[in-house]
């Protein structure tokens, strides 16, 4: 079966899940933390994309994002290879890629599926990681971050909002959601309602997974 092409919406958020090969680390140190860091700045700005959310894990990268154009997150993912990559494997020693395979992405409608997704990238207890859990709760400005509407729907105030975002972080997420979204992300399919999956698939690319099946027989004579 030929691969489906990448669902992007520009203008839309995504989310972005890209794994590491072979359980291999992303990074091994506070070094290669702070060059991933400051690749995927430089890079957020260079293909014009907004970042809403994200967490920098041993073994993958989970991103919440805006691209302008549709090629921009094909773009952001080459340029974060292309730079932090290959001064990673300079610096160890080692070459090849780190990837396992390309990058995942489902559109992501706003509202609250949108503050779904992101929870779900900030409730990341994973020693070592980086994610933009401090700078939705007040703790620190995050340069990489660019907060959706969604988030300053939350509250009037900034403590407002801080608030009630500690509040739906410390609900967690279930297993059920954290299998919903990497499902959605591997298979490229929208995540919202089914008014936004109609239109996220508008353009001939499904944007949600063909029900179970074969379809109905339309007989010409009946």
């Amino acid at each position: 079966m030929a691969r489906l092409p990448r669902l992007v919406l520009p203008g839309q958020a995504h989310l972005l899940i890209q794994r590491a090969i072979d359980r291999q680390p992303i990074f091994e140190d506070a070094e290669d933390l702070a060059l991933l860091t400051e690749v995927l700045r430089l890079a957020l700005v260079d293909e014009q994309v907004q970042l809403h959310a994200y967490a920098l894990r041993t073994q993958e990268l989970l991103l919440l994002a805006t691209p302008a154009q549709p090629q921009s997150l094909a773009r952001l993912m080459q340029t974060i290879g292309r730079r932090y990559v290959s001064a990673f494997n300079r610096r160890h020693g080692r070459g090849g890629t780190l990837w396992n395979g390309r990058f995942r992405a489902a559109p992501v409608e706003p509202g609250e599926p949108l503050l779904a997704a992101m929870a779900w990238i900030e409730q990341d207890a994973e020693p070592g990681a980086a994610t933009s859990a401090a700078h939705h709760l007040g703790s620190g400005r995050d340069p990489l971050v660019t907060d959706p509407p969604a988030y300053w729907s939350l509250g009037n105030t900034p403590f407002a909002r801080e608030a009630a975002w500690r509040e739906r972080l410390s609900r967690g997420s279930t297993s059920a959601q954290d299998a919903r979204l990497r499902r959605a992300a591997r298979g490229g399919w929208a995540l919202g309602s089914a008014g936004f999956i109609a239109v996220a698939g508008a353009g001939g690319r499904p944007a949600a997974p063909r029900a179970p099946g074969r379809p109905a027989r339309c007989d010409a004579d009946s």
